[in-house]
């Protein structure tokens, strides 16, 4: 087993390799993937795999991102450490960590309580505690904390989820993946004036978003 020393190397490695080599120039973001142990946040059995450019399964037939595509949707909110966030789907709690280090509040909204169990027991030991976890329908967003000054969505929706766009505050910023099962577009909307405007970040896989304005 690796000892934690040789997981800071990699997490070092990983940021150098496939995220700062990439475009990624977010010192603040950087630093945070630096700092945060990928590998706490999946089976002990993948721990060997945990920083490598893939994603990889944590059970419930859902994913941990590819490192890459964290620091990409992170760095597409452009989070200055004042914001409150939203994020749909806690999966694993790491993007939820990458989060909360670089704002000042991060509400998650997770279907699967056992997911979001995990999550919100890794998040308590690394000490992360301006979360806040609750088992529900993502797609409905949290109406009862919002509006936020930036949501993020992490897996694939058929279309814009329309709840969501309502929460955004003005100013705010949208990341959602967005097309048909197994392939999307990932798309940046900003709210300007009362107008949404809308950028397509590139080409995405994720797994389904599931509830009533999802699949």
């Amino acid at each position: 087993m690796a000892g934690v020393n040789d997981f800071a190397v990699r997490r070092r490695r990983m940021v150098e390799d496939q995220i700062a080599a990439r475009g990624i120039r977010d010192q603040r973001l950087l630093a945070a993937m630096k700092d945060i142990p990928r590998h706490l946040f999946m089976e002990q059995a993948l721990w060997r795999r945990a920083y490598e450019d893939h994603p990889l399964p944590i059970g419930g037939g859902q994913t941990i991102s590819q490192p890459f595509i964290v620091a990409l949707m992170t760095d597409a909110l452009g989070l200055t450490g004042r914001e409150k966030v939203l994020e749909i789907g806690t999966g694993s709690g790491y993007q939820t960590a990458i989060l909360a280090k670089l704002a000042d509040w991060v509400f998650s909204v997770e279907r699967l309580p056992e997911l979001s169990r995990k999550a919100q027991l890794v998040l308590e030991e690394l000490k992360i505690f301006n979360v806040n976890l609750v088992v529900g329908d993502g797609t409905k967003g949290w109406p009862g904390e919002a509006p936020y000054d930036a949501i993020m969505v992490t897996a694939g929706a058929p279309e814009l989820p329309q709840p969501l766009v309502e929460q955004l505050t003005e100013g705010g910023r949208l990341v959602v993946p967005v097309g048909q099962r197994g392939v999307q577009n990932l798309l940046r909307l900003t709210r300007r004036d009362g107008r949404i405007i809308q950028e397509d970040l590139g080409g995405c896989r994720f797994v389904d978003l599931i509830g009533e304005h999802g699949w």
